[in-house]
């Protein structure tokens, strides 16, 4: 077990070793890129999906677990009743088979928030927007409709990933390379949805 992890380890050091090398090349227009992996704005998505699928072939060595992230929203539902007077989240069957506490879901999905931050800022990408450009173009600036419409495209995406057993990490990642029939056939969901909803949207 040992030496396997030792192998992914490497592994995962000498993808890590390739991305530098791009990021430290030539963009297509000519003009020299950031010299840091950790500072350049845009990833080739081929570096990017390497990375991921290498990422999780070594949490399933490592932890036996796989990517998943959907599973942290009814975690984080569970802990908030328990904080409120009379809240039993423990007399659901669910939460009889997955206590609400934190564990790695919860910490991965709080990682990818503190991730992403810091990725931003240490690009020079940061910059909080209420209304993004693509949203303005096509509904205004009005900021009422943005966040209604965030919220409840949430609490959508949330509520039908709990229903298909995954989300896009879930299913999208950690079930297609494992070919799971159902997870190709959310995947496809996933995109036709997403497509018809941008182009209700937009």
């Amino acid at each position: 077990m040992r030496q396997s992890r030792v192998y992914w380890a490497c592994l995962l050091a000498a993808v890590v070793l390739v991305g530098q090398a791009w990021a430290a090349g030539i963009d297509p227009a000519g003009e020299p890129m950031h010299r840091s992996i950790w500072t350049v704005r845009l990833w080739s998505p081929y570096i990017v999906g390497l990375l991921i699928g290498l990422l999780n072939c070594l949490a399933l060595v490592i932890s036996d677990r796989t990517l998943g992230a959907s599973s942290a929203y009814a975690t984080a539902a569970g802990m908030v009743e328990k904080t409120v007077p009379g809240g039993k989240p423990e007399a659901r069957e669910y939460y009889r088979r997955n206590p609400p506490r934190v564990g790695w879901g919860f910490m991965l999905l709080l990682g990818v928030v503190v991730g992403s931050f810091l990725s931003a800022q240490l690009s020079t990408d940061f910059r909080p927007e209420w209304v993004p450009p693509l949203w303005l173009a096509a509904h205004g600036p009005e900021l009422l409709p943005r966040l209604l419409t965030a919220f409840a495209g949430g609490a959508i995406m949330a509520f039908g990933a709990r229903v298909a057993g995954g989300c896009t990490s879930g299913h999208g990642i950690s079930g297609t390379m494992q070919l799971a029939t159902s997870s190709w056939l959310a995947l496809a969901c996933f995109f036709i949805g997403g497509a018809a909803v941008a182009h209700m949207l937009y």
